[in-house]
């Protein structure tokens, strides 16, 4: 899936490196099955995660101001419920604490009453109750869009997709044709327990490298690298070389090959201690480049082992692929991985969940 907007020829190229990273390049350490794209309903959008976990989200209009879209979300298993909210995102001096909502012009609830909202900086949320979700669940077969007022503020969300995307989450649920199912319900077999999610468990990396000896070490690797593929790494983003002790005399390097406005992507290689020639790339499920070992914006904590990345499709950070890896003492192994290829003003938080783990 590529990332889409009104792009300039740089933008469209972050736009297709993001996709590689995570459909073409990912695929895949050995024995990891290949991630699933999200699902594309008209204006709705839906995705799974590896354990079942789904999501769907309307997709605001483009350059639509203020941004309001809604997003439900469900655990697999019999005992999972769903939770649907409504965010709304734009500028505003005094914050508005109820929302007033109507469905193709009627009132909603049918009560017309006023909903509270709670507020962070600019994101306003609305979380529906049960009977509330339900409610609108219901109402969305047979309504196009949702308005959104309060003072001085209006909004819509389209409801366009809304049943398609909740259905397809019924099916990969196992829920069609149960009294659980979102649209589809029924007086069929129980719902299937929900997968258990993989455990992952980092081993810490210490002592911490002092940072003149990492940048040494970056710098040895740099020099030998430049002999043998000269083209490999931009010679003026050396400053952001990186190097951390793994023990056993192990170091793990990040070269910084490549900078943009808002993204830095950096080639990271297990070398052995002050032996640069005998540095190989450490590949990661979801990496880029030829090895499969770039990665954008990363940070590594080698207190808790943890390795964590965030491409951004735009400056703006709303749309792009973040993830992160733990360093289980030989190779790293993914621990989460999250995406959302439509630049609409989504934050990260409610980016689709493509995996997760129990990480340690």
């Amino acid at each position: 899936m590529t990332m889409r907007r009104s792009a300039g020829r740089s933008e469209a190229r972050t736009a297709l490196m993001l996709a590689a990273v995570v459909w073409a390049g990912a695929a895949l350490a050995a024995g990891e099955p290949k991630l699933p794209d999200p699902k594309a309903f008209r204006d709705w959008m839906a995705a799974c995660d590896n354990v079942k976990g789904c999501a769907a989200l309307s997709l605001p209009a483009e350059a639509a101001d203020p941004i309001a879209y809604l997003r439900l979300e469900r655990p697999a298993g019999p005992t999972g419920a769903a939770r649907l909210v409504l965010r709304l995102r734009g500028e505003w001096k005094s914050p508005p604490r109820a929302l007033q909502l109507q469905l193709d012009g009627a009132p909603f609830p049918a009560a017309g009453k006023a909903l509270p909202v709670t507020v962070e900086d600019d994101l306003a949320t609305l979380a529906f109750s049960p009977e509330d979700t339900a409610a609108l669940i219901e109402a969305a077969r047979k309504a196009t869009s949702l308005s959104v007022a309060a003072a001085g503020i209006k909004a819509s969300v389209s409801l366009a997709g809304s049943v398609a995307s909740m259905l397809w989450i019924d099916e990969q649920q196992g829920r069609l044709g149960t009294p659980s199912a979102l649209i589809r319900k029924g007086n069929g077999a129980a719902v299937p327990p929900a997968p258990e999610a993989p455990l992952v468990v980092a081993r810490p990396a210490p002592p911490i490298l002092d940072m003149k000896l990492g940048k040494v070490q970056a710098a040895r690797l740099r020099a030998d690298l430049k002999k043998r593929k000269p083209d490999a790494c931009e010679d003026d983003a050396a400053e952001g070389d990186e190097a951390w002790a793994l023990g056993e005399k192990r170091m793990l390097v990040a070269l910084a090959c490549s900078r943009g406005a808002y993204n830095v992507s950096s080639s990271f290689f297990l070398m052995p201690e002050n032996e640069p020639a005998k540095a190989k790339p450490m590949r990661f499920p979801d990496g880029d480049g030829d090895d499969g070992n770039e990665l954008t914006n990363a940070s590594f904590d080698p207190r808790t082992g943890h390795l964590s990345f965030f491409a951004k499709g735009r400056g703006i950070g709303d749309c792009g692929v973040s993830g992160g890896y733990a360093w289980t003492g030989t190779s790293f192994a993914r621990t989460e991985l999250s995406m959302m290829g439509e630049c609409r003003g989504i934050g990260p938080d409610d980016w689709f969940t493509l995996y997760r783990s129990r990480a340690k």
